[in-house]
């Protein structure tokens, strides 16, 4: 009975499932079909959605053309430093609220978790002025503090779910070996949370990856553009003849986004789910 309650369970997920997959992946596979066709079967629209002449020199004109590189190397870099700055600053925080008792530590980490919560757009004005005060308008240093920010409130809560799958007792133990408080965070408990860490650097470059709003209040020179913005200003230049070249320049701005959330979803969940059963 056990065995086939289990199978029943697994064809319930499968039949919900499948619907939310096909729900996500109907407007990648309407790219695809955009991004490989020639300029005179864009106007066919979705009567004829596999192209008679498939080609892939639309993927090669964006790449070679209007500097697309230069806004994908934009992109890795502010999503990688802003990831990388979030990581720093949140884990000796989540490190904390992991191994140290005190009061209100339960409030303080709903209050992280609440300004999670709060729209970008709340804030946008009063944070332009801020930067500006700052001279970090028009800068990649400005953008990626700003990044930081945004992402140390969801890093300090998955940092600090890796730090309590650690057994604390191995803390105890490098202090009766002599170390110091830092010198067992340093040595002992983050190399041990490592998986964590790096789902939390994942999660934080892929969220950054995809933001807008930031760098496209932030950044006026296209030189400095990322590729989300980049996209943007090249869709409103586009016609109908040229759908098939902003087909292919999304596809490329999606895809590494996807790709790395399928090869490192095991190692994502894990992380999610760690110190999940602790008490």
């Amino acid at each position: 009975m056990e065995g086939r309650a289990n199978r029943l369970g697994n064809i319930a997920t499968y039949l919900v499932a499948i619907p939310i997959a096909g729900f996500f992946l109907v407007p990648i596979v309407w790219l695809v079909s955009l991004a490989i066709r020639t300029p005179q079967e864009i106007f066919f629209g979705a009567s004829r959605f596999i192209p008679e002449n498939p080609t892939l020199a639309n993927f090669w004109q964006v790449l070679t053309g209007s500097g697309f590189l230069t806004y994908l190397g934009n992109g890795l870099k502010l999503s990688v430093l802003g990831a990388f700055g979030a990581l720093i600053v949140a884990a000796p925080a989540a490190y904390a609220f992991s191994r140290f008792s005190f009061r209100g530590r339960g409030a303080a980490m709903m209050g992280i978790l609440a300004v999670q919560m709060v729209s970008g757009l709340v804030i946008l004005i009063p944070l332009y002025r801020y930067m500006a005060w700052l001279g970090l308008l028009e800068t990649h240093l400005g953008v990626t503090a700003i990044y930081i920010a945004i992402g140390i409130p969801l890093t300090v809560w998955l940092v600090k779910n890796a730090f309590d799958a650690v057994p604390i007792v191995l803390d105890e133990a490098a202090a009766i070996d002599g170390y110091n408080r830092f010198e067992t965070f340093w040595r002992v408990t983050l190399p041990l949370a490592a998986p964590g860490l790096a789902s939390a650097f994942i999660l934080n470059v892929i969220f950054n990856w995809s933001q807008f709003l930031v760098p496209f209040i932030m950044l006026t020179d296209d030189d400095q553009w990322p590729i989300s913005v980049a996209i943007y200003n090249y869709a409103g230049s586009t016609t109908a003849t040229t759908t098939h070249l902003l087909a292919a320049a999304c596809l490329i701005a999606v895809v590494p986004a996807i790709l790395a959330f399928m090869l490192l979803q095991r190692l994502i969940v894990s992380a999610l789910t760690a110190g999940a059963v602790k008490g």
